[in-house]
């Protein structure tokens, strides 16, 4: 079975399961320390009611590692009523910022749509200018964040926006994922290439000349049909490679188990399993090292049995080191007796794969 039709296949079953989310529940925030580009300070992050990714709700089924659809409206939601929503999930950290801010703290927001806050389908063009406008009037909101696949980010829709947020940094996140074209598009199904990726990040550099614009790669660590050792070159790769096409910063993104995912399945078959938390460790020092631009790791799911792990001694604290190191972009250093078994994973675990290249992916 072709990658395409299993994920289809399983996101369709997974779909049909979901029951009808409320709008109120589906839009949520909240308000935590964050790396800024003008350094410490805070954010908002803010999740926007929309119908769902179209890549996700489309023929392809998405890519095998997300559910965040299944978090979704799954139809039409009236513009009027995504800005009520969003004003009401802003007004809820109004007091706090406002203080923060007199205090000397440096505030973002991060605005989230489950899938591309460039595609109109999804948010659509007027209520994405007037979520844009209210925070373009905020005073003691200095960066905005947002996401997007590659395809729909163009010159037109960038001067839209940084024209109506009149001079506030505009970060751009792109989720690349990985370097190697193969893992993307037959193991992750992402439906983009190397060079799309990479126009549009050319598009951004191209607006810095008249905008405060920057731009951010995700890169996903351990996709599906990947070893431990291959996960962590291809994460490290990937993190010199868009730093050499002029991306700004870097946030890796290593696997949790999503219900309703191809890799989910997998995983219940003992076929795949997230990865340890010491090559996400490897894999951030390795970046900081190497890599000029700030380099951040995500922890969700650390510990649990369905995110990355090593033992139940040193999981809460590197995942508290890792989030530390966030902030001030330090080494993360550690020492546990279960780095020996992850050593000796990285070491033997290439050993026993064939070497016969893959037509399509044997997932049936």
């Amino acid at each position: 079975m072709e990658i395409r039709e299993l994920t289809k296949e399983i996101r369709d079953n997974a779909i049909e399961r979901t029951k009808p989310k409320d709008l109120e529940y589906l839009a949520t925030s909240w308000y935590q320390e964050d790396l800024l580009y003008s350094g410490k300070g805070k954010s908002i992050f803010l999740i926007l009611p929309t119908p769902g990714c179209s890549w996700a709700l489309g023929p392809s089924g998405g890519c095998t590692m997300c559910s965040y659809i299944h978090d979704c409206y799954l139809k039409p939601i009236e513009t009027d009523k995504i800005i009520e929503l969003f004003q009401n999930q802003l007004n809820r950290h109004l007091e706090e910022i406002k203080e923060d801010f007199d205090n000397g703290e440096k505030i973002a927001i991060k605005l989230f749509a489950s899938g591309s806050f460039f595609n109109p389908e999804e948010l659509p063009i007027k209520a994405r200018d007037q979520i844009l406008k209210i925070i373009s009037n905020i005073d003691e909101i200095s960066e905005v964040i947002v996401e997007s696949r590659p395809e729909y980010i163009t010159n037109t829709r960038i001067n839209e926006i940084c024209e109506i947020l009149n001079g506030k940094l505009f970060e751009i996140s792109i989720g690349l994922e990985t370097v190697n074209e193969e893992t993307r598009l037959e193991k992750i199904n992402k439906g983009f290439t190397t060079e799309t990726f990479k126009k549009a990040i050319d598009l951004i550099k191209e607006a810095k000349n008249e905008y405060n614009i920057k731009s951010k790669a995700y890169i996903f660590v351990k996709p599906i049909l990947v070893s431990e050792s291959e996960a962590i070159k291809e994460a490290i790769d990937t993190a010199y490679f868009v730093e050499e096409i002029g991306v700004d910063r870097i946030s890796c993104c290593p696997a949790t188990i999503h219900k309703g995912t191809v890799i989910e399945r997998l995983w219940r078959r003992g076929s795949y399993q997230p990865p340890w938390i010491w090559s996400t460790v490897k894999i951030i020092n390795t970046i900081r090292e190497n890599v000029k631009i700030p380099a951040l790791m995500d922890t969700s799911g650390f510990g649990s049995k369905r995110g990355p792990y090593n033992c139940k001694k040193c999981n809460k604290d590197l995942k508290h080191k890792i989030i530390s190191s966030n902030l001030t972009q330090t080494q993360i250093h550690h020492d546990c007796a279960c780095k020996k078994e992850w050593e000796a994973e990285i070491k033997f675990n290439n050993l026993s794969q064939s070497k016969t290249n893959k037509k399509h992916l044997p997932l049936y």
